[in-house]
């Protein structure tokens, strides 16, 4: 590789949002380590091989295209898991979705509108 291809700066910032520019209604997010086992709210061991049914999975958003109208970066989202694309940028694995494909958003700005959620 020569000196004049340098590859884009791809690395994450100090706040966790990535410096690149998605397209048209992108938003890239990064999940949580949900994928090992959890704990039900009445103290039980849930192991990660466990099967269950079709589940939502929450992540936060480190990038936004120009026309995301309701998602800023920072927030967090539910998303359907298996409607998703992955990346990996500096060994970091992120998601890829459109906006529409966000079923609600969580966050600070939204807490005084009763349940915090757009659904």
């Amino acid at each position: 590789m020569t000196t004049s291809e340098t590859l884009p700066n791809t690395r994450p910032n100090a706040d966790g949002s990535v410096p690149i520019k998605l397209l048209h209604d992108r938003v890239l997010v990064r999940q949580g380590g949900e994928d090992g086992e959890r704990r039900s709210t009445g103290g039980i061991v849930i192991p990660a091989t466990a099967q269950v049914g079709r589940r939502l999975s929450w992540a936060r958003v480190v990038a936004i295209g120009p026309n995301v109208r309701t998602i800023e970066v920072g927030d967090r989202v539910l998303f359907e898991p298996e409607d998703r694309c992955e990346i990996e940028l500096q060994g970091i694995d992120y998601v890829l979705l459109r906006e529409r494909d966000i079923h609600a958003v969580a966050a600070d700005r939204h807490s005084t509108a009763g349940t915090g959620l757009y659904l």
